[in-house]
């Protein structure tokens, strides 16, 4: 698998390359960040001591934080306060460009990991920044920028796309089946097999450490996988296969009871903002 130009510390952890600790350093409000991945790279476990936006204009990215887990298609950022640990793996090739924020300008932001709807202002705001060097001129436009990205982030909407993230062993490897695969039909006893552990068991651990029932679970896995799709251009039917729904109508009555939207209002509004050239 690809580093991306990144080593493994001691620990098992990335080192930033210096890109990265240009951006970390840098002596502004806020920087640009913009890299290409290949599919499925995985940019290991890490913190930055800077807030992030985390941002793809092509590509659904992945991001496993020690609470939850995230997918952040096309048209939506994942907003992360500094020192928060994560890892974003590339469900097909990335481009990602990102901002770090210096902590007056992360005021802006929530608190906690969460996903937001990047504007077409706001999009285009990031691409500004991304195209300025670190240190970018205090005099020039690129601070007026700078002041309407923090403005845009405040009032961004935020979005539920995160599923909790288990944390015993055992359960883990039940997880890991299924996210690998959100259509896997198999029951809460065939995947005890794999985990090496009882179904109870299972889900008892399933209740502590989610705070969900293995159901529950499952389907907000599966929602949020299939919002992925529909922001990456499938169809309805293709997003609901591909979260194992076989009948469209319950799809579409489960992600309405999700998100408050239908499967197809989701898909407009994430090509809306991705824009038509980008479509092209």
């Amino acid at each position: 698998m690809a580093m991306s130009g990144q080593r493994l510390s001691r620990n098992g952890q990335r080192r930033p390359d210096r890109q990265v600790r240009a951006v970390e350093r840098a002596p502004r409000p806020l920087a640009g960040f913009a890299r290409d991945y290949p599919p499925g790279d995985w940019t290991g476990r890490h913190a930055h001591p800077r807030a992030q936006l985390l941002h793809a204009i092509s590509g659904v990215m992945r991001v496993q934080t020690d609470a939850a887990l995230f997918t952040v298609p096309p048209g939506y950022g994942l907003w992360l306060p500094a020192g928060q640990a994560h890892g974003v793996g590339m469900d097909g090739a990335v481009a990602m460009r990102a901002l770090f924020l210096r902590r007056d300008a992360a005021q802006a932001g929530p608190a906690e990991p969460t996903v937001i709807a990047v504007s077409p202002l706001l999009r285009e705001l990031i691409l500004a920044v991304c195209a300025e060097p670190a240190s970018w001129d205090e005099q020039g436009p690129a601070a007026l920028v700078a002041a309407l990205v923090v403005i845009e982030i405040g009032r961004a909407p935020r979005l539920p796309l995160a599923v909790p993230a288990p944390r015993d062993r055992r359960l883990l490897r039940a997880a890991s089946v299924l996210r690998a695969d959100p259509a896997d039909p198999r029951t809460l006893g065939e995947l005890a097999e794999v985990a090496g552990a009882s179904a109870r068991t299972l889900a008892r651990l399933f209740l502590r450490d989610t705070g969900m029932s293995f159901s529950a679970w499952r389907q907000t896995l599966r929602l949020t996988h299939a919002w992925g799709r529909l922001a990456a251009g499938d169809p309805p039917a293709r997003a609901a296969a591909a979260a194992g729904y076989a009948s469209l109508p319950a799809f579409g009555a489960a992600f309405r009871a999700a998100f408050g939207t239908t499967p197809a209002r989701a898909a407009r509004g994430a090509r809306g903002r991705i824009g038509d050239k980008d479509r092209a």
